[in-house]
């Protein structure tokens, strides 16, 4: 077996191929590599685990794989604006919870929203659950553009 994995996207994403022939995509996931196949999904816990379950010449002749600095603030694939602890996901609201402390009780909410205050909406980076929970609110968006199209839109509707 002579895996190979190119790259796609830097240090994010790579199609594995065995001789040429796409077998499966890897992927870094809140910092653990994610294997899909057609035998399912294997997650690994760090590159050494993955060259030693799929053999060290995956990433021969490729670049070296370096988990990206913001992997580290990440929550169910949405940004925050600081290293997060007890992160979760409420599926009932669909909002990526977070702690910026270990033993914390604030709540804050990954990722990018607009939030409707008195005076209008406004956009709002990784905000306090509470005011999600006070305030009409959209999101959360993956990207600053998608929120600043959202703010549009309901600016427009306003």
């Amino acid at each position: 077996m002579s895996l190979k994995a190119k790259e796609i996207l830097k240090n994010r994403f790579w199609i594995v191929e065995e001789n040429e022939v796409k077998v499966g995509t890897l992927s870094i996931s809140e910092d653990k590599f994610m294997l899909s196949s057609a035998e399912g999904v294997k997650f690994f816990d760090n590159e050494r685990q993955l060259k030693k379950n799929l053999g060290n010449m995956l990433f021969e002749a490729q670049t070296e794989i370096k988990i990206p600095e913001s992997a580290d603030k990440i929550v169910s694939n949405f940004p925050t604006s600081c290293t997060p602890y007890n992160s979760m996901f409420d599926v009932k609201r669909k909002l990526p919870l977070f702690t910026k402390s270990v033993k914390s009780k604030s709540l804050y909410c990954a990722g990018y929203y607009t939030i409707h205050f008195d005076k209008g909406w406004v956009k709002s980076f990784c905000p306090k659950l509470i005011t999600i929970e006070r305030y009409d609110f959209r999101g959360p968006f993956k990207t600053e553009l998608e929120m600043k199209q959202e703010l549009s839109r309901v600016n427009r509707t306003s």
